[in-house]
Parts: C-alpha cells; structure tokens; sequence
C-alpha cells in the first residue's frame, strides 16, 4: 500500500516512502511468516538501510504491527450503503476478507502482544479503537434515520461483529464466509439493536 490509496492524504500517519517499506513488509509477512522475517530483509528488498529501518521501527514487532494496522486501513472507513442491514453486511464482508489476507500477521502481533505492553496498547488505540469507531458512525447514521434506538448500543454490541468474525479466522477450522456475516447481521444483530429482523 502507499500513501496516495488513503481516501485523505491528511490522515495517512507514513510517507509515501514508509508506506512502501510497511507494504514490502507485508509482502515478506505473506511469504515467509513473523518467525523468518527479518527487518534486514526488508531494508534488502526495498533498498533501505536498515539503520533507517531501526530509527523508525525500533524492534520487528513494531514493523509489523505498523505494517498490519496500514495493511487494513480501508477498514477504517464507514461503509455508506445507505442502511444499517448494508452497512453491517459489508463491515463483516471486510472483516472476513482482511482477516484470511493477514491472518498469519494477526496471529503474529497477538503474540508478540502477549509479552509487550506498548504493543497492546498501539492494537488498541491504532486498531481496536478504529474499529470501533466505524461501527459508532453505523449506529449513528441508522439512529438518525429511525431505523434504531440509541439505547440499543453498548460496548458488547460494538465488540460483536467484528470479535466473532476474527476469532473465527483465528482458532477454527472453518473460516468466517459470506453466509457467516449473513446469519450474524439478520439473526443476531439486527433484532438486537431493532427489535426486528432482516427488513
């Protein structure tokens, strides 16, 4: 990913240099994993020092949590399909496809959080918190076109959807799909927050 794919190049925190060197990550992620990753290789492939490297990513953990969080960036930006049911629908659609594209990367930095509390707080404020925030924007679209009351959101309605699908991609043997986001959208979440189902 570079620079010029954020929808405001204001709020892109890289420049279009560091973004070539997060998606170059991401490229070495995909092909050999977090454990024979190196930052050296990355600074080979994309004609770096790695002294550069290291002054703006002091550790490989913080390379590639950098790299993840830019890699699902488009998943920061609030669907507008017009309603709740849509947009729902394509958060978890989104959701699912990131989740099988950087999954050994997720598995990855849930790991090296284990043991590194700045990196639990980066996932948090950089990706956790994001998220969250998409779906406060959905709710609060679909409250101000009556389609929900507001006294249905809570921070476990907030953790569901999302929750769900990446545990799904994480720990099971069958992978979030399509009908997956469908059965989540019509049979739990929308009589949850509308009191109805699918409309």
């Amino acid at each position: 990913m570079t620079s010029d794919q954020c929808d405001d190049a204001s709020s892109c925190p890289w420049s279009e240099r560091e973004a070539e060197l997060l998606a170059i990550t991401l490229e070495l992620l995909q092909e050999h994993g977090y454990d024979r990753l190196t930052v050296e290789a990355v600074a080979v492939r994309a004609k770096a020092s790695k002294a550069t490297m290291y002054r703006r990513w002091p550790s490989k953990a913080d390379l590639v949590l950098a790299a993840f969080i830019e890699g699902t960036r488009s998943a920061s930006v609030p669907p507008q399909t017009g309603s709740l049911r849509g947009d729902l629908l394509e958060i978890g659609r989104s959701t699912c496809r990131q989740s099988r594209e950087h999954m050994r990367t997720m598995r990855a930095v849930l790991n090296e959080m284990s043991h590194s509390p700045a990196l639990q707080e980066a996932m948090r404020d950089k990706f956790v918190l994001q998220r969250k925030l998409v779906l406060e924007g959905v709710f609060a679209a679909a409250v101000a076109r009556g389609e929900m009351a507001a006294s249905a959101i809570n921070d476990e309605i907030l953790d569901l959807l999302p929750g769900y699908l990446v545990f799904r991609s994480l720990v099971s043997d069958r992978p979030p799909n399509d009908e997956t986001v469908r059965v989540l959208v019509d049979d739990v979440l929308l009589p949850t927050l509308t009191g109805h189902g699918k409309a």
